[in-house]
């Protein structure tokens, strides 16, 4: 068992190694003089960042370097678009798109001459000369603060000496031998923090119920189980920086008075699930789980638990009821988890990035977290940045920041000098953003104001040439599969109304689908049994709030604005501009295209079967939709 005093000298031997990776000057204490990160997150992985690793380490020990230059896996750092990621430290030179040839070039020329390879170096970075733009000062990280994913990129996920060189475990430590638990849940309270899964709850207030209610057995649940459309916010805490999850979760036990911990991840996410368990095992050894943790006489443990995927285990009862060996189903409500959880007991859940901001907090106090955001929504929020934008990926920014700074600042903006025409967000429990609410804080109360929600995360920008209908209906498909079929509104309400959906955007729609949608949507949301159900046709009213006109455009005109819905689009050639090089007839693969040599074709409206094809390959844009 590591005490106080040993987990400290392990912090200050780890510090000069943590410290060269500020991007600031050379800090004192390293025993390398260059530090190479390389992200290990998914997305970088399955780009190849294990064969430029290893390219790396090699390339390296060929040039005599490796007493002299570390080569460190890391968490994602954020622009997944660009990966694989390197950074070179102190430095801080930033490669993107690294490709196993460049690795000599990077060795030889930066890592043994100190020549930057400028050419390799992501864009926003380069100023010239051999200099270099602090990546904190580009237009991705500048506006953001990162606190939950303050340990993501920077250190090594699967080294908890890393983790405990930045203050690591030193939250857990200092609560077991200085506070009560009521102490702590009184922090946890006054720093305002709320759910980082959806709902927004008071996370101090969650301890509080589940603290007062006696029992001989309390549980500590992780949610991890991340099933939103396009968000992978909590995958990449877990790969990036697991025992921030650890530490917190064993927080949480000491509030409560719980001994047992469970982590809920899906098995999906095998980079996750493997860093957690090496992470576990660590803390384990050095007593940071298990018995007497800290010789304080505090017991917690945890166990992982593997979801099949399932969208409706990110509803607590029915994440407890898998964990207990059952089907993932919703139980009603209440008794709620705090009084009767997990096999009956006093339980609370909490989702990672929630968990990733405890440790922070008891080492910072409730003020600065209570300082950062708005008044009602404090602190920051994670959020994966997906869909039509320069910059995908992962961005932390304070609460209050406007879709406006998220899209054309942090991300880049919209490609192609498109518009933008909505964003959604809270994936299927949430709704679209219109360009109208572009400048509207985006905290818990504004986003519910506006007929949407915060839920864990999901970003994604759509501009002009997305049909607000097909986003609707796509939202419909996946809750409609993802239903448990417990409920009888949300098992048939969910189909009835996508097959209005469909029904409209296959050109047979009338007038009274509408009414008919917003009738289904209100028996949904008053009667379902949780909150797959209750919010499902958010998506669908959001969309008729703010895009009525798509709707009626579908119905009355028989036409898709956006040119997606394929029932309603019809392949036309302009005659002007064609210049008869057969290439679309050849294409084709019904043939529905015919002319000569030389001369205008033609499609048969009859035969095409608008896949689209014809107007991919036309050299001359001769072939259109409408």
């Amino acid at each position: 068992m590591k005490s106080l005093e040993e987990l400290k000298a392990i912090r200050e031997k780890n510090q000069g190694e943590i410290n060269l990776r500020s991007g600031h000057e050379v800090q004192t204490g390293s025993k390398y003089r260059l530090h190479v990160l390389v992200c290990g997150g998914t997305g970088c992985t399955s780009s190849g960042s294990q064969k430029i690793r290893e390219k790396l380490v090699e390339e390296i020990k060929k040039n005599g370097l490796e007493e002299e230059v570390a080569v460190v896996k890391t968490g994602c750092f954020g622009l997944c678009a660009l990966g694989p990621i390197m950074i070179v430290y102190p430095e801080g030179a930033f490669y993107a798109m690294v490709k196993e040839e460049d690795i000599p070039e990077i060795v030889s020329e930066h890592l043994l001459k100190g020549n930057v390879v400028e050419r390799l170096l992501y864009d926003e970075t380069v100023k010239g000369n051999n200099e270099i733009l602090p990546l904190q000062e580009t237009q991705f990280y500048k506006k953001q603060h990162r606190v939950a994913l303050r340990n993501c990129g920077a250190i090594n996920p699967e080294n908890i000496e890393e983790y405990i060189g930045t203050r690591g475990y030193e939250a857990l430590g200092t609560v077991l031998t200085t506070k009560k638990p009521e102490e702590v849940i009184q922090i946890i309270l006054d720093s305002g923090l709320r759910g980082r899964g959806g709902a927004g709850f008071p996370t101090g207030l969650k301890w509080k119920f589940a603290a007062a209610n006696q029992a001989d057995q309390k549980y500590v649940c992780c949610n991890a189980d991340e099933g939103d459309p396009g968000a992978f916010m909590d995958r990449s805490v877990l790969e990036g920086d697991p025992h921030v999850v650890l530490e917190a979760m064993a927080i949480a036990g000491y509030a409560i008075g719980a001994s047992q911990g469970y982590i809920y991840v899906r098995a999906e996410y095998p980079i996750a699930v493997e860093r957690l368990n090496i992470a576990i095992g660590q803390a384990r050894e050095y007593g940071l789980l298990g018995k007497n943790i800290f010789d304080t006489g505090f017991d917690f443990d945890i166990e992982l638990r593997l979801g099949a995927g399932a969208f409706v285990c990110g509803e607590e009862t029915a994440l407890m009821t898998s964990i207990e060996g059952n089907r993932g189903e919703p139980r009603p409500r209440p008794p709620f988890p705090a009084l009767k959880g997990l096999f009956q007991k006093p339980t609370i859940l909490n989702n990672v990035e929630t968990l990733a901001n405890i440790p922070q907090i008891i080492l910072n106090g409730a003020g600065w977290f209570a300082d950062m955001g708005t008044e009602k929504s404090k602190g920051t929020k994670v959020f994966a940045l997906g869909g039509k934008v320069k910059n995908t990926g992962l961005v932390e920014i304070p609460m209050g920041t406007t879709l406006r700074e998220i899209v054309e600042e942090i991300g880049g903006g919209i490609p192609g000098g498109k518009k933008f025409k909505a964003a959604q967000t809270g994936g299927p429990s949430g709704g679209c953003i219109p360009a109208e609410h572009f400048d509207v804080p985006i905290d818990y109360d504004n986003l519910i104001a506006i007929g949407s929600m915060m839920g864990s995360g999901g970003l994604i920008v759509m501009d002009e040439d997305t049909c607000m209908v097909d986003i609707a209906k796509f939202f419909l498909e996946f809750t409609v599969d993802e239903s448990c079929g417990k409920c009888t509104p949300c098992r048939i309400g969910t189909r009835r109304m996508l097959e209005i959906l469909e029904k409209i955007t296959n050109g047979q729609g009338t007038m009274e689908d509408l009414d008919k949608l917003e009738d289904l949507a209100a028996h949904l949301k008053s009667n379902s049994l949780c909150a797959l159900g209750q919010t499902a046709p958010n998506p669908v009213l959001s969309t008729l709030r703010y895009f009525k006109d798509e709707y009626i455009a579908h119905i009355v005109d028989k036409k898709c604005p956006a040119g997606v819905c394929k029932a309603l689009l019809s392949y036309k050639i302009d005659a002007d501009k064609c210049k008869g090089c057969t290439l679309c007839a050849r294409t084709c693969p019904n043939d529905a295209i015919t002319g000569s040599v030389r001369e205008p074709h033609v499609i048969n409206q009859d035969k095409c079967v608008k896949c689209g094809a014809c107007m991919e390959k036309c050299r001359f844009g001769a072939i259109y939709k409408e």
